[in-house]
C-alpha cells in the first residue's frame, strides 16, 4: 500500500483504489493533505497488470477459444487486476515524468 513520504500515513486499500479511477496525477494524503504522486515504477507495474486483462484476446489468435469463455474470463481478470493494483502502488512527494531521451 502507498505510504505518504511526508507524514508516513499508509493509505487504505479503498483510498488507493479510488486513485485508480481519477485522471489527476496527484493523490492528496488524508492525514497531512500533502500532494503525493504515483511513481513511474508503480505506473509500470500497474500497466503490466492491465495487460493481463487483454491476454485472453491475444490467446484467441493462437488457440481456438470460444467467445463465451473469452467474455467470461475478461471480467474476472479485470476484477483480479483491479483488486491487486493498490498493493503495487507507490507514491512520492515529487511528480516523475517519463524521460524518453535518457541515455
Amino acid at each position: 500500500m502507498p505510504t505518504c513520504e511526508h507524514c508516513g500515513y499508509t493509505w487504505t486499500w479503498k483510498e488507493s483504489l479510488k486513485k485508480l479511477f481519477t485522471f489527476r496525477p496527484e493523490m492528496v494524503c488524508p492525514s497531512c493533505e500533502e500532494k503525493q504522486y504515483q511513481t513511474q515504477r508503480s505506473k509500470m507495474k500497474s500497466s503490466f497488470l492491465m495487460i493481463v486483462v487483454l491476454l485472453p484476446l491475444l490467446m484467441t489468435t493462437f488457440f481456438d477459444i470460444s467467445v463465451a469463455l473469452l467474455l467470461g474470463l475478461s471480467p474476472i481478470l479485470l476484477v483480479f487486476s483491479m483488486s491487486i493494483s493498490p498493493f503495487l502502488m507507490e507514491v512520492s512527494s515529487k511528480e516523475e515524468f517519463i524521460d524518453f531521451f535518457r541515455k
